[in-house]
């Protein structure tokens, strides 16, 4: 269970690294631009991915209320890349400590989601908070080519 659970956090710190990428030398701006309507702003992104990941981690797996607002995470602007990148961090050091805890035999619990109003297995929380983890890399990875393109054609 030990190799798992490492092959687990060391995936998650990859994608929270390729993250951290997607935020370098981007000036403010950048965070809070959105490429289009119904589209979401790189701090939102994050605010997002963050609040999720922590969600099904924390409060399905490990029963650690985080009282997220998930609405909110749509709203945020104003935030520096530094306080992202923070964010990132935590989540990803915070999620370590909980998947060190878990057992191969905790893998099949089942645990209540009062946000999906079902139940889900460990296992299956696990796959779903790294799922939406690299889900939502792709979508900024994408919005950051759009921001660079349009700084390249909107340049004199």
């Amino acid at each position: 269970m030990e190799a798992f659970c490492d092959a687990y956090v060391k995936r998650m710190q990859e994608r929270v690294e390729s993250f951290d990428a997607v935020l370098q030398g981007l000036p403010a701006e950048a965070l809070d631009w959105s490429p289009g309507p119904e589209l979401n702003t790189l701090a939102v992104l994050v605010t997002h991915t963050v609040g999720s990941v922590r969600y099904m981690i924390g409060d399905v797996i490990a029963g650690d209320d985080s009282g997220r607002v998930r609405s909110a995470e749509f709203q945020v602007s104003g935030m520096s890349a530094e306080t992202l990148r923070q964010r990132l961090a935590e989540v990803l050091a915070y999620s370590h400590g909980v998947v060190a805890n878990i057992s191969a035999e905790d893998l099949g619990v089942e645990r209540y989601s009062p946000q999906h109003n079902c139940t889900f297995t460990v296992a299956m929380s696990l796959l779903r908070a790294l799922d939406h983890l690299v889900e939502h890399l792709g979508h900024a990875q994408i919005t950051r080519l759009l921001w660079e393109q349009k700084v390249k054609t909107t340049a004199p």
